[in-house]
């Protein structure tokens, strides 16, 4: 697996988790963080922990701001491991922000600050590329989450326009975000990542917005018969479902107790490209990404439950 190297680029936030239910962010009420946060931030730190296990890396593009809150996230990313040459400093503008309020159904409520933040001031286009075509990645991520902001969807696409035309596989996860969809140009972006994708990774709930009325079966044939090699349906508690050339792989939920389901989803498609890119099968990566989004909801906190291999291997094999 050596020379494994995963790309990402997005929002780096910081995320403060209400304390009590059902406020829906419109009660007054304690919220504890900062907790490193944003999805494409999640994925890498993921992706760094698996990589770094066969001599592989992980880089990252993005922008914090100069504040308490930039110093969190660089932190945390360079201590795992994380490649932060990619990741700008901006100079007076805040760090992104996700403020999150659970319901008593499970359902989540999300205040994002992102297009008004350091998050959407990504570094120029052309020096990402150069970056990561230096850096020798193999795998370029998209989290669906960065599409809401015009000037962020733009070089989203672009980027994954350029590097596809170099050899470089493109990753999506969908990662719909209702509060951030502003216009149309979302999912429109969406469907010209995916159509370039070698692996497509939604959840239940991303595939009912983009393939209303069909079933795993047909909408994962359709994209297996264009430039995905690997696709993925996550189903959170229902376990997940992968399928490529070879068939279709289905795995239930691993039996833990749910701390926090934000960056479960992260957690989970960074573990799997990862491996997938390193030349594991589909059944071995996909039983490993769905003990690391396991793993990943037990902790309170984003980011808290990324896990590196040995935790993630004694899952699979039923150890506590």
């Amino acid at each position: 697996m050596t020379g494994v190297c995963i790309g990402s680029i997005g929002e780096l936030l910081v995320e403060f988790i209400c304390t009590e239910k059902d406020g829906h962010n419109l009660l007054a009420a304690p919220y504890v963080g900062p907790f490193p946060s944003g999805a494409p931030g999640i994925f890498i730190d993921q992706a760094a922990r698996i990589a770094s296990s066969f001599g592989g890396k992980a880089v990252f593009a993005g922008a914090v701001g100069d504040d308490a809150f930039g110093t969190v996230l660089l932190r945390r990313l360079t201590e795992d491991g994380v490649d932060t040459d990619l990741i700008q400093v901006v100079r007076g503008v805040p760090t992104g922000s996700a403020f999150v309020a659970y319901n008593s159904d499970g359902s989540r409520d999300f205040v994002f600050n992102i297009a008004h933040s350091a998050a959407a001031h990504l570094p120029a286009l052309n020096a990402v590329t150069a970056g990561f075509i230096a850096a020798g990645i193999n795998v370029l991520h998209i989290s669906g989450s960065m599409l809401g902001d015009p000037d962020m969807r733009r070089a989203g696409v672009a980027l994954c326009e350029a590097l596809a035309s170099k050899g470089v596989a493109i990753s999506i996860d969908p990662n719909i975000r209702p509060e951030l969809i502003a216009d149309a140009g979302y999912l429109t972006a969406l469907q010209k990542i995916m159509a370039l994708a070698r692996y497509v990774l939604p959840s239940d709930a991303d595939a009912d917005v983009l393939f209303p009325g069909q079933d795993f079966a047909d909408w994962s044939a359709g994209l297996l018969a264009g430039a995905a090699r690997a696709v993925v349906l996550k189903r959170g508690d229902q376990g997940c479902i992968g399928r490529d050339a070879s068939g279709s792989h289905a795995l239930p939920a691993h039996a833990v107790t749910v701390v926090d389901p934000t960056g479960a989803g992260d957690c989970f498609c960074a573990t799997f490209v990862t491996l997938m890119a390193a030349g594991q099968s589909l059944p071995d990566a996909l039983a490993r990404a769905n003990a690391a989004g396991a793993l990943a909801v037990t902790r309170l906190g984003p980011m808290e439950g990324n896990a590196g291999l040995p935790a993630i291997d004694a899952l699979c094999r039923g150890l506590k």
